[in-house]
């Protein structure tokens, strides 16, 4: 007697191929995103707090160079733990960036924005 085997997704019997897994893609799909869903999750919460600093960034830099307080941008809705890079000077500054919008940390609570021309990896 053979072993009855059942979509992994719903729990139908399956019928067909001998290596089939699921009864239907809507199945397959639901149990990989089901089965990804904890790890997507936190990269997109990541990607979503890196979108705002960018946005915040972007919007009070409408200059290539602006300061601004910390308690200025914090109200702005900006995370200081989240940023995508680090760049640092000969000089020993130590430039933050979201993506090609930067902040150069200045004495003070005070900070330096700045933009990233060109791309260098």
């Amino acid at each position: 007697m053979s072993e009855e085997r059942l979509c992994m997704s719903c729990g139908k019997e399956l019928v067909g191929r001998a290596d089939k897994k699921f009864c239907q893609d809507q199945c397959r799909s639901e149990y990989y995103n089901k089965k990804n869903s904890e790890s997507s999750s936190y990269v997109r919460k990541v990607n979503q707090i890196l979108k705002k600093n960018r946005k915040v960034l972007e919007r009070l830099n409408n200059k290539e160079k602006a300061r601004y307080n910390k308690e200025r941008l914090l109200t702005e809705g900006f995370n200081f733990s989240y940023f995508t890079n680090v760049y640092k000077t000969k000089e020993g500054k130590v430039y933050y960036y979201c993506y090609e919008q930067g902040f150069l940390p200045l004495d003070n609570d005070w900070f330096l924005l700045v933009v990233k021309t060109g791309f260098n990896s």
